[in-house]
């Protein structure tokens, strides 16, 4: 998407559609009032007669004459907070409405909302790129029309030009993840994930790209990894990609992203039941995200060094499989008694977060759609955040609300260490008891993330909506929850 600012008045701003937000109760902001004088009172006539209401995510569309350059004005609702999800979400009702008209130019009028400018900036572009988004790219007659060009105006508009063009490359890389976690299990393989991640490298001159197959992950001494990946036909990655920049900000800093890529988990033999499986597609939105990020971080080239280790093979029954009762040796030499191999993500992620630490890392965080109790527990809005470090809970909690990609955080406590003790072996993979799963799932994780600040995100309620969450995500299907909080982690260690 195209992105443009002008400084002048939105009146001689040519596009398709000409939007800007109003709250509830609806009261029209000073570039509302100087529009509405202009069409004569419409927008004011409207309000008068209830049709336009500022509800969050309700647009109301009036057509003009020739009293402006654009073909329609657009009031979007944001509610009574009018924070910025509300202002996303507003932002993505007049694309996707654009979009439906065959519009192809929306600008909107950043005002005075109680919102810093560049806040609203990264908002409405966040909106009007994620919101009109098309899972369908399969169908054979594809009939959506997006928007190609978004004009943010109004005073003080020059001066938020950097941030949002910082805000669309994010998104074009957001959508890339959602590409990625739709795709059915067929399309998207271990192997086109590190082919996706060997392209994403060969543009940046400072990110390089390599990915070991099954004998040298294997001969690595990933006994987890290769446990959990002998079930499939389809042969595992360890994905690596390494971002360098030459001046970076912090030398001794190097942030380590690790991401799940388990491209379909049929729950291997402690099988899943049928109903809602072909949506096992997306347990790979950890890695899909982490991938996705880099590309966003090398685009805008910001000044730190990053890592992104990402374990990606298949969860399937066959001969070959790992079995209930197995015990099998992790990277860091520790023994793991295999008691569901259904919770094969953390055995794959103990050996990619001892490889990432081993490989310089000196922050680590990972992103996992790990368990079904944090859908439970959170619903599809908060991440569920784990960490061994104050300080760095503190620096992915700012990036995430700074984003839209929300954390909550969870207990870390040692006693979960006694769910996951095993007579056989230096620890088990699973727990007999349905209590606490996310949080012994991440104290097992905790076992092989050495020395330094490390967090767990928990993010299988946010990575993939299977109903609408009538906010900017208008449908069901992927988010690529992941891929902004990350991107705005890295900027603030630049």
């Amino acid at each position: 998407m195209e992105i443009d600012v002008v400084e002048g008045s939105p009146a001689e701003v040519a596009a398709d559609v000409l939007a800007f937000a109003v709250q509830e109760p609806t009261e029209l902001p000073p570039a509302g009032q100087e529009l509405d004088r202009l069409v004569d009172g419409g927008i004011q006539h409207l309000i008068e007669d209830g049709e336009l209401k500022g509800e969050r995510g309700r647009v109301t569309l009036l057509h003009t004459r020739n009293e402006l350059k654009a073909h329609r004005l657009a009031v979007g609702g944001v509610g009574v907070d009018g924070d910025s999800d509300s202002l996303r979400t507003a932002a993505a009702a007049v694309a996707r409405r654009a979009s439906e008209l065959g519009g192809k130019t929306v600008a909107w009028v950043l005002s005075e909302n109680g919102l810093p400018a560049a806040e609203q900036a990264r908002a409405v572009v966040d909106g009007v790129a994620l919101g009109p988004y098309d899972a369908g790219i399969w169908k054979t007659k594809d009939e959506h029309s997006a928007v190609e060009r978004l004009v943010l105006c109004g005073p003080g508009a020059a001066g938020v030009a950097e941030e949002a063009q910082r805000a669309n490359v994010i998104a074009t890389w957001t959508n890339r993840c959602r590409d990625l976690v739709n795709a059915p299990p067929n399309v998207c393989t271990p192997t086109t994930l590190a082919e996706f991640a060997e392209d994403a490298a060969s543009r940046f001159e400072h990110m390089t790209f390599s990915a070991l197959g099954p004998d040298e992950i294997r001969e690595a001494g990933m006994g987890a990894f290769t446990a959990v990946s002998r079930g499939s036909e389809n042969p595992p990655r360890l994905i690596t990609l390494s971002y360098e920049p030459p001046a970076a900000t912090q030398r001794d800093v190097v942030l380590g992203f690790v991401g799940k890529a388990i491209t379909f988990d049929s729950g291997g033999l402690s099988l899943k039941p049928a109903d809602r499986m072909e949506e096992m597609k997306t347990d790979m939105g950890g890695g899909g995200a982490v991938l996705a990020a880099m590309g966003a971080i090398a685009e805008l080239a910001l000044p730190v060094k990053v890592l992104a280790v990402v374990p990606s093979c298949e969860n399937m029954p066959g001969g070959g499989s790992y079995r209930p009762g197995d015990i099998i040796t992790a990277l860091n030499g520790k023994t793991i008694e295999v008691t569901n191999t259904d919770a094969e993500g953390r055995l794959i992620l103990a050996d990619a977060l001892t490889h990432a630490r081993r490989s310089g890392a000196t922050h680590i965080l990972d992103l996992a759609t790990l368990t079904g109790a944090i859908v439970i527990a959170m619903g599809d809005y908060y991440a569920g955040l784990y960490s061994n470090d104050a300080a760095w809970t503190e620096e992915v909690q700012a990036a995430a609300e700074a984003t839209g990609d929300h954390v909550w955080t969870m207990p870390l406590h040692d006693t979960y260490r006694r769910y996951i003790e095993s007579p056989y072996a230096d620890m088990k993979n699973s727990s007999e008891y349905r209590q606490g799963s996310p949080a012994l799932a991440a104290r097992f994780l905790q076992e092989f993330v050495g020395e330094g600040p490390w967090a767990h995100l928990d993010i299988a309620g946010t990575a993939y909506l299977e109903r609408s969450r009538e906010d900017y995500y208008g449908a069901p299907g992927a988010t690529g929850y992941g891929v902004r909080l990350l991107a705005e982690l890295a900027r603030r260690f630049s």
